[in-house]
Order: C-alpha cells, then sequence, then structure tokens
C-alpha cells in the first residue's frame, strides 16, 4: 500500500481485534494482572462527543502500554443503563425504557468500536440486565441482613446481633444505630417470639425503612437524588421540586463514616476529591445536649462542637421539617409555622445550607429549657436547619455564631457575652475560644479546654447529654419513585398491630425481574409506577398468601456501586463474581472518571466495597488504588447576530455588529469554517430564524463570533466524533485529543487544529512508504540510535505520569529526525512502531504488518531504552573572556574540567583575546558553558 488510506486501514484492524478476539483476556497467573476502569456511562440518546473520549482514550493508551509491558490488562466496557432519561423519553412516547436504553447503547458501543478502544467486549455488562441486577439485588439482601458492630468497627451477619442479645440483652451490643431504642434484657429477648425478634432487628440493620425528608418533584411524581435538582426544579423538565417526608429505603452509610475518612489515606486519589469527600463526610467532635421542653415530657437534642458556649444560648431551631413541630407550635402561632413551612418545601437543601444572606424564620411559641441554667429558651423554626442532618435541632449562641448573630439581631434576641476576650458585639459575633468564660455558672474563670471537659463530664454524670463524634455525612436514600431501575426485593407481611414488616425476597427467587405496566407514571392514587404492575405480589415458599411487594426501585447509584466486580466474571451464574477471579483481579489498578462523582458514585462504591469486605466476599478494604479525574473538553461556540427590531430577519457579521442593536444566537459550529458560517446550511438548518433572511458580510463572508463554553447540544458546539474519524481517521481523532493539554486540566476544543496532527501521520507512514516500501535490513545509524532511545525513555515517562500531551510531540520531533536522517533501519522503525502504537493503533499494526511482522503488534514486548545511546559524543561549548563570548570549542562529553581549562588557556584565539593580561580564574560549567576571567 503505498497511500495512507485511515478508513481501509482502521476498518481492517477493528475487524481482524473482533475477529481474533485481540483484545479478550483470561486469569493468567504468569503475569502480573493490571485492572484498567472507565467510569461506567449512561448510554444518552445524544450519543458521544468529542469530549466524552478524553477519558476512554488516555485509559486505553495506559492499557496498551501495560500490555506491551507484561501485564495480564483487564479493559472492559459496560453501561449504567438504569436511569431517567430513558423512563421520561417513555412517559413521553410510551416507548418502553429498554427499547431506547438498547438503541443508545447501540449507538455507544458503534462509536467505542470506531475509535479503535481495546476493551474485552465479550465481559460488557449492563446494570439493566435481569442477569446483571440479580447480583445488585443479592448485595442488597446481604446489607440488609448485617449490622455494624462498633466494637468489632465492621459489618456482621445479623445471626451474630440475635446471639449478642440472648446473652447479655441490649447492653451487650454497641451498634451503629439510632439513639433511645428500646433496652430489653436478655432474658426479655429470649422470651420474645420469632416475629417480635425480627422486628426488634430491623433497627439495626445496614438497610431499614425510615421516614426522610426528600428531593419530591410533583410532576414527575417521583423523589429525586440532589444530582437530578437544578435551583430548586428537576434538571429533566424544569419542574418545581418539593422537600417532602417520605418512607424511605435508607442505607447506613454514616456506621463507615470513620473508615471512608481512614481510606482516603490508602489510595492514590487527587488531594481535592479526597478532601471533597472529608467535607462531605464531616467529622465533627463535640457533645449531644438534651433541652426539656417546657410543659412537655419532650426534650430536644442537640449536637454542638462549642459545648462551652450553652450559656450563651439565647433560643433553640428545630428544621421545618422536624417531627415534633406542628405539636410544639401554639394556636397563637399555627399560621405563621404552616407559611413558613411551605415556602421552606419550594427550596432545595442545597440552597438552604448555601444562603447564608438572607434570614427567616417562624417562632412556634414554645419554650426549652436551658439544662445547665434553668433559663427559658424560645423554640424557633428555620431553613437553614435540616430534619437529616444531626438531631435536626441546633441551640443558637448569637455572641460566638456569625449567622446566629444574624437571626438573633434580625428576630430581637438576646447576644449574651461569654468570654471575657469576645469583642464587638454590637457589630458581629465573635468566634474566639481564648480568655476566660463570663455569664455562664460553674465554668466562670476557666479557659476553652478545661471548661469543655468539666461541661461534658457534668452532663454524662446528669444523663442530659453526653461526648459525641458527629457526622454531616447522613444515611443514603435507597429508594426512587419511579419504574426504569432495580426492584426493590422485598415483600410487606402485616403484624398483630397491622403495620407492614418488611421481609426479602428468597435468593433462589432472584432477580425480581421489573414488571411489564400499562404507563410508566405514577398511579392515580399516587403510588409508584409498579403499582400499575398486575400482581405484583410475592408467596413465599412453603406459603399461599401472596404478599405485596415493595413499589419503590433502586436508585441510580446501586448498579454502579460495585460493577467493577462483575467484570471480573460477567457470566457466572452461581455468585457475582467467583473467588478466584476475585483472588486475582482483586481490585481496579487504574480508575479514570469526572470529578462530579466525588460524593455520589465515589463515595457508595467505597462503602458497598467495604461492607463486601467485612461480610468476606472481596478481599481488598479500597476498590481503586488509583483515580484519575480528566479535564473538560470545552466547546468553542460560534454566535451569529440577529439585528433587532427589523421587518425581514436580518444578520450582521461579527466585525460590523457594533454598528447595530443585536442579539447574539448560538449557531452550529458544524457549518462554520475558521469562523466563516455556511450561510446556505444556516438557512437550510434553523427553522426558528423567520424566512428569507438577510445577511450583512464582510468581503463577501459572514464572519461568525466565537466564545469557549460547555459543550452541549443547546449550544450548538458538539462535534460528533463519527464525523471527525470519517475525515481525519480515529488514530489522528487519538493524538489530537491527548496532544490538546494536560489530562486533568480543561481546555476548549478546535478542530481547525486537527490537521495538524492529520499531517502528522501522514509524514509517519512517509517513514515506510515514499512512496513504495523503503525499510531495509541495515545497521542504525548513532542518530538512528539516539532518537529512537530518547523516544522510548520519554514516552514511558509520560505514560508511567499520565502526560500523554507531551508524548504527542515526542512522537512528532522523533518523525522529523527520521525524516531527516534518512533513517531506514528496520529494527529501529520497527521499536518505534511498538512505543506509537497505544497512542495510534491502526496504523502502527498496518506497518507492522508491512514490516513481515505475523502477529498483532499488541503481542509484542515494550522495547527497554539504553542509556548507553543516549550519550553525547562531544559538546560545544561556549567561550566567554571576561563574560563575552568570543567563540566555541567543541570537547569530548567525557573530557575533564582540568582538559578543558587546559586546552583553552592554550587555544590561541583565547590568548589574543586575553590581550596579555594575567588570569583571575576560569569557570567551567560541566556541559554548559566556560568564562575566562582576566
Amino acid at each position: 500500500m503505498a497511500e495512507y488510506n485511515h478508513r481501509e486501514i482502521e476498518k481492517k484492524w477493528q475487524k481482524y481485534w473482533e475477529d481474533h478476539q485481540t483484545y479478550k483476556v483470561e486469569i493468567d497467573k504468569s503475569k502480573p494482572k493490571f485492572y484498567v476502569l472507565d467510569m461506567f456511562p449512561y448510554p444518552s440518546g445524544a450519543g458521544l462527543h468529542v469530549g466524552h473520549p478524553l477519558g476512554y482514550i488516555a485509559s486505553d493508551i495506559y492499557s496498551r502500554f501495560k500490555r506491551l509491558k507484561g501485564f495480564n490488562v483487564l479493559h472492559p466496557m459496560g453501561f449504567d443503563s438504569f436511569g431517567l432519561p430513558a423512563e421520561q423519553y417513555a412517559i413521553q412516547t410510551g416507548q418502553h425504557p429498554a427499547i431506547t436504553t438498547e438503541k443508545n447503547i447501540n449507538t455507544y458501543i458503534a462509536q467505542l468500536k470506531n475509535i479503535g478502544f481495546s476493551y474485552d467486549w465479550s465481559r460488557e455488562v449492563r446494570t439493566s440486565e435481569p442477569d446483571y441486577y440479580k447480583w445488585t439485588q443479592w448485595i442488597f439482601c446481604q446489607i440488609f441482613n448485617s449490622w455494624y458492630n462498633k466494637d468489632t468497627d465492621q459489618a456482621e451477619p445479623i445471626s451474630t446481633l440475635y446471639d449478642a442479645f440472648s446473652k447479655g440483652g441490649s447492653a451487650a451490643v454497641n451498634a451503629t444505630t439510632e439513639d433511645d431504642l428500646p433496652e430489653f434484657s436478655a432474658e426479655e429477648w429470649n422470651s420474645y417470639s420469632e416475629e417480635k425478634k425480627y422486628e426488634v432487628s430491623l433497627d439495626y440493620r445496614l438497610t431499614y425503612l425510615a421516614d426522610s425528608v426528600v428531593n419530591f418533584c410533583p410532576a414527575l411524581g417521583m423523589v429525586l437524588s440532589n444530582d437530578e435538582v437544578k435551583d430548586g426544579v428537576s434538571e429533566r423538565g424544569g419542574y418545581p421540586v418539593i422537600q417532602k417526608k417520605m418512607s424511605q429505603w435508607m442505607m447506613r452509610i454514616t456506621a463507615y463514616a470513620d473508615r471512608l475518612i481512614r481510606g482516603l489515606d490508602e489510595i492514590d486519589w487527587s488531594e481535592s476529591l479526597k478532601e471533597q469527600q472529608r467535607n462531605w463526610i464531616g467529622k465533627s467532635v463535640g457533645a449531644s445536649v438534651k433541652f426539656k421542653v417546657e410543659n412537655s415530657d419532650k426534650q430536644i437534642e442537640v449536637f454542638t462542637t462549642r459545648v462551652d458556649t450553652i450559656y450563651g444560648v439565647s433560643y433553640l431551631v428545630l428544621a421545618p421539617e422536624h417531627e415534633w413541630v406542628a405539636e410544639l407550635t401554639t394556636p397563637e402561632q399555627k399560621a405563621a409555622v404552616d407559611k413558613y413551612i411551605e415556602d421552606t418545601q419550594k427550596r432545595s437543601e442545597l440552597d438552604r445550607v448555601s444562603d447564608v444572606k438572607t434570614v427567616s424564620g417562624a417562632f412556634t411559641g414554645s419554650y426549652c429549657i436551658n439544662p445547665v441554667n434553668g433559663e427559658r429558651v424560645p423554640l424557633w423554626i428555620a431553613d437553614y436547619v435540616l430534619a437529616g442532618y444531626g438531631t435536626g435541632a441546633v441551640m443558637g449562641v448569637p455572641s460566638g455564631d456569625q449567622r446566629d448573630w444574624n437571626f438573633a439581631t434580625h428576630f430581637n434576641l438576646p447576644i449574651v457575652p461569654i468570654l471575657d476576650t469576645q469583642k464587638d458585639l454590637d457589630k458581629q459575633a465573635d468566634a474566639t475560644k481564648e480568655g476566660k468564660y463570663i455569664n455562664s455558672g460553674m465554668i466562670n474563670g476557666l479557659e476553652y479546654k478545661e471548661a469543655t471537659q468539666k461541661l461534658i463530664s457534668w452532663l454524662e454524670e446528669n444523663k442530659i447529654g453526653k461526648g459525641k463524634v458527629n457526622f454531616r455525612l447522613r444515611d443514603a436514600v435507597f429508594a426512587r419513585q419511579r419504574y426504569w431501575g432495580e426492584p426493590v426485593p422485598v415483600y410487606f407481611k402485616k403484624n398483630e398491630e397491622g403495620r407492614d414488616i418488611p421481609y426479602l425476597v428468597s435468593d433462589k427467587d432472584l432477580p425480581l425481574i421489573l414488571p411489564e405496566i400499562d404507563k410508566y407514571q405514577p398511579t392515580e392514587t399516587g403510588e409508584p409506577p409498579l403499582g400499575r404492575a398486575a400482581n405484583w405480589t410475592y408467596t413465599p415458599e412453603g406459603e399461599s398468601t401472596a404478599y405485596p411487594l415493595e413499589m419503590s426501585t433502586m436508585p441510580g447509584w446501586a448498579g454502579s456501586s460495585w460493577y467493577w466486580f462483575r467484570y471480573m466474571d460477567p457470566k457466572n451464574k452461581e455468585a457475582f463474581a467467583s473467588k478466584e477471579a476475585l483472588d486475582y483481579w482483586k481490585d481496579i489498578d487504574l480508575y479514570l472518571g469526572g470529578t462530579e462523582h466525588a460524593t455520589g458514585h465515589l463515595l457508595y462504591s467505597r462503602f458497598w466495597n467495604k461492607v463486601l469486605k467485612d461480610l468476606g466476599y472481596v478481599q481488598e478494604e479500597e476498590f481503586a488504588k488509583k483515580l484519575i479525574n480528566q479535564g473538560m473538553i470545552q466547546g468553542r461556540s460560534s454566535f451569529v447576530y440577529r439585528v433587532k427590531n427589523t421587518a425581514v430577519p436580518t444578520f450582521v457579521s461579527f466585525g460590523l455588529k457594533d454598528q447595530y442593536e443585536v442579539t447574539p444566537l448560538h449557531v452550529d459550529v458544524n457549518i462554520v469554517d475558521g469562523d466563516v458560517l455556511d450561510v446556505e446550511k444556516f438557512k437550510a438548518t434553523r427553522n426558528d430564524i423567520g424566512d428569507n433572511p438577510e445577511f450583512i458580510l464582510e468581503n463577501g463572508k459572514y464572519i461568525c463570533g466565537s466564545e469557549v463554553e460547555k459543550m452541549s447540544k443547546s449550544k450548538f458546539n458538539v462535534v460528533n466524533p463519527d464525523t471527525l474519524v470519517e475525515k481525519f481517521g480515529a488514530d489522528t481523532l487519538r493524538l489530537y485529543e491527548m496532544f490538546l493539554g494536560p489530562l486533568t486540566e480543561s481546555k476548549p476544543w478546535d478542530t481547525k487544529g486537527i490537521e495538524g496532527t492529520s499531517r502528522f501521520l501522514r509524514k509517519l507512514w512517509r517513514l515506510y512508504f515514499d512512496p513504495n516500501f523503503r525499510v531495509e535490513e541495515v545497521e542504525p545509524t548513532k542518530e538512528n540510535l539516539k532518537t529512537l532511545h530518547k523516544t522510548i525513555k520519554k514516552v514511558q515517562e509520560d505514560i508511567e505520569n499520565f502526560s500523554f500531551n507531551t508524548s504527542v510531540s515526542t512522537f512528532m520531533i522523533a518523525v522529523n529526525e527520521f525524516t531527516e536522517q534518512k533513517c531506514k533501519s528496520k529494527s529501529v522503525l520497527r521499536d518505534f512502531l511498538i512505543v506509537i502504537s497505544p497512542y495510534a493503533p491502526h496504523i502502527a499494526e498496518e506497518l507492522w504488518e508491512a514490516l513481515g511482522e505475523k502477529t498483532s503488534i499488541t503481542l509484542a514486548s515494550y522495547p527497554q531504552w539504553n542509556a548507553e545511546f543516549l550519550k553525547e559524543d562531544a559538546f560545544e561549548y561556549p567561550i566567554q573572556v571576561n563574560g563575552k563570548v568570543r567563540l566555541n570549542l567543541s570537547f569530548s562529553a567525557e573530557a575533564s574540567k582540568e582538559e578543558i581549562e587546559k586546552a583553552v588557556l592554550e587555544n590561541e584565539q583565547v590568548i589574543r583575546w586575553m590581550e596579555g593580561k594575567p588570569l583571575k580564574k576560569i569557570i567551567v560549567v560541566p556541559k554548559r558553558i566556560v568564562n575566562v576571567v582576566i
């Protein structure tokens, strides 16, 4: 083949890889394993744009490199295929989400194969396939059947809880659970019926039912995650979202809060991402205190990191959703409280806690008693307190906290100084811990540390408080009131009091298959869509009664919280993965994905992994040793400028727009070439601009404006990789995306730049064909070997440091040097192909075959660089006399300082420039410069 034809070459080798299953991998204990994984993509209808493959290309380069280095590489791909977008489309069209999802996945697979990724497609998994979600349901059951033992610091089977109760009652158990659960003795436990024991255990399990405040979207009829809510409306559809208390399945991730923090020290993730997780978990050391409600048997518990400020409390605040608000609100305050609660429901939790400027609240009319001094404290509600965080109540100390000061000032509440060093309390709060306490009863005259210890001891002695570690992290809501998700394998029986008690579907009856329904919306009575299913019931073995099944489905993060294990053994019907596969592959060695998953997917995945380890199913405490967050490829948007108030739609070119009053409109970047708009295509493709538009041109052309912003369909700046692959080739796209800049940084896309990368590949081709095959069995020159080995060294270092952009520069330099050297050496050009093959695998395979190789280049060994070939034979020194360069002299690279000094001082030109003046000193900087000082 004399000419480089990327279309023929790339299709040829993609077919070869598929036919020969080149990337299929099995357990091979003779090789070290290496597991490279891209974060699970959701197959959207839009398919891939050029921003999506950035991380995939990087992981593919690394995977190919590790294979060449002798590793057995697992590099799979699959799809997180449950999700809201497909369901919304189903609601709008009536088409089953599975059909939409299948179509989208096929588009993704075609695009991914088109770019030449080295995925083992035999291991593809999809979270919406019953063979997959059977094991998601099974893991749910294992978590449900576990409790967290604080004494052993791990999850244990529920049978060990029963055993502890039978021997020592509730006092024998140190579990992560709700506070103030009923106490019972071993005798009482042993007297309980099996049904009673089971119901008691429900309060201790890692999965449980509880009332929780959620993001509820009435228009969609479902609960949304925080990620699915933007500015108080649903991300999909823009419908209002309110805060609503509902009975939800929860997972007790809080049991793992400390381990989740500690584990961050053991993994190679970016510090910024680890800090996000630490902040999200939010460990705080402080004390819990109980404030008795006046004229009531209720006590409101608050957690505070500054128990030393308790004498400065001038009010208490409950979350508007707190279960006691209605009961503790007096008739006189009911209207104001109800109105405030209604307004709060319209705000997201994020808005509520992040808005520090707006001061709002409502007085309940009730009072609490400060336990340390007996003073009456008014009880308010305010939206900056969340029911799901801590106890849903906080104490207001205006002198020491600025938000409390703002609240007290706004509502004319007392501001009590508590330290003799606090200043300017009429202007702002002072959070100092320095000085001695005043107006503070038993701690007057003490300093911070001593005062804190004394108060905690007093609270514990009087059983009205205790020292406590608290976390911002809340238990995870594990339910969605929607259709397209994993069914929760739970059915309900009525107990003697008529309450619904949850029971697990038997393992042998998994998967619990998602049923067919007539519509994908909630029922007319407000039940989730599964309420539409006929006979959505379960009859346990040995019984004749059909019990109702759970109608919520699992959240979007369920299937993605363990998927890396399924890739290890995707066809296993007896387990989520075999022990042999788990023992061999263990964990992910390199994980690539976006930073947006820092506090969602990554946190939940770490949680599930730790539970599975505690229960003995997996070995590793952390699921991913190294994580890299790739940056974003931003779009380069183009704009046309519509002149306002014209009878005929008129558009003015960028350079003339300041002469008119205009409105900028996004325009499809695919019909813009170097800022020049294809006017005819614009008119043909836009039906929103009116009929027969006119264009005011510059030199016969319409010039567009431009701006760098997020790549999205709404901005018309999406570039389809299929178009670029067709025009320039997959290898060109791969190299260009890496060449744009450092992997972890965001960078703008500019299609014009890809042409330079395309020219480079044609130049690479000409090293081998010019126009006929020109490689020969000839000895390489020193220059050939030097270029080759510095390239091997640099590219290996770049890949190991994930500096892929500088590798591309190195390839360009190498090709230029080989071209200048007229290099024809087969041994040199053979090794060079191996080095470039992870980046440009198609052209590398084709040229490899042209060299006479009979097997795929993927089976080659990465060449070793040799330091001997990088040594300089000579170095040309600039020779200065009194700081001015007068000549250059060449010396052996091995020459000593003494040899250089002697030769310089004996040189006739140097002697002439010294003009007979005596030498003061001579400075030799090895391989830099020589300075003769006279």
